[in-house]
C-alpha cells in the first residue's frame, strides 16, 4: 500500500533517481570528476521528475516555445 501511493505521488521523481542510479556505476568507476556528473544527473533526474510530478504537463512548453521564435523570427510567421 505504501508503496503504491508512493509510486502514484513520485513516479517522475522516482523514474528520473532511478535512471539516474541505473548510469551511475558506469561513471564512477572513471573517478572523481566523474562521481561529479553523476551527481549532477541525479540532480537533473530528480528536478525533471519534481516537474513532472508537480505539474502533470509537458516537459517543454512547445506552444509558447513556438509563440516566442514566431514573433522573434519571420520565417516562423
Amino acid at each position: 500500500m505504501f508503496w503504491k501511493q508512493l509510486w502514484e505521488s513520485h513516479k517522475g521523481r522516482l523514474l528520473g533517481i532511478a535512471a539516474a542510479v541505473f548510469l551511475c556505476p558506469i561513471y564512477l568507476f572513471f573517478g572523481f570528476w566523474n562521481m561529479l556528473f553523476c551527481a549532477l544527473l541525479l540532480f537533473i533526474g530528480y528536478t525533471i521528475g519534481k516537474q513532472k510530478d508537480l505539474d502533470g504537463g509537458p516537459l517543454l512548453p512547445w506552444g509558447t516555445i513556438w509563440e516566442w521564435l514566431s514573433t522573434r523570427w519571420r520565417p516562423f510567421k
